[in-house]
């Protein structure tokens, strides 16, 4: 498939309904469970994304835009969340989201990005020259990879209660 704004845009506005439904009044369990002492739990991921919404991809995409390879965009840090979900509810984390993610959609709207600006580049810190086009389809696909993160990590909290009926969910492999 080739990337197509309005099909990224088709994820991104429905990541936070998605993770209202799968998270808004769960237990503490669900939310902070987690593979590992490494691992995000869901709270954890939502304010991952969040905190990608105020200094990722809208601010780098200004960026390419405004200046290109001329300013490398600044190293984003994954836990720089913390302060963002410090002592809030996940409702006031999902509604917060949500905001952040409107607004965000809002700007890429105002920003008018044509076929002609999806091939202008930007210099990533690690990776090197990207194009706003990498940049946009990666967008939606970090969104498809935390939801997918949430679902298993919530999934594999019942790993050993599904008894036999393991070898048929994949899902816990």
């Amino acid at each position: 498939m080739q990337f197509k704004m309005s099909e990224a845009v088709e994820v991104l506005a429905e990541t936070p309904v998605v993770l209202n439904a799968l998270l808004r009044e769960k237990s503490a369990a669900w939310l902070t469970a987690r593979k590992s002492v490494k691992d995000f739990n869901a709270i954890d991921v939502l304010g991952h994304l969040m905190h990608g919404e105020r200094t990722d991809w809208i601010p780098r995409l200004r960026i390419i835009l405004d200046e290109g390879e001329a300013r490398p965009f600044e190293p984003f840090d994954r836990f720089g969340f913390q302060d963002l979900i410090a002592g809030k509810s996940i409702e006031e984390l999902l509604d917060e989201f949500a905001e952040l993610r409107r607004a965000s959609l809002e700007a890429l709207a105002d920003l008018r990005v044509g076929e002609e600006q999806l091939k202008l580049t930007g210099m990533h810190p690690e990776l090197g020259r990207v194009t706003v086009e990498n940049l946009l389809a990666n967008w939606a696909v970090h969104d498809l990879a935390h939801l997918a993160q949430i679902v298993r990590t919530m999934a594999c909290e019942y790993g050993e209660a599904v008894g036999p009926w393991r070898a048929y969910t994949s899902i816990l492999d």
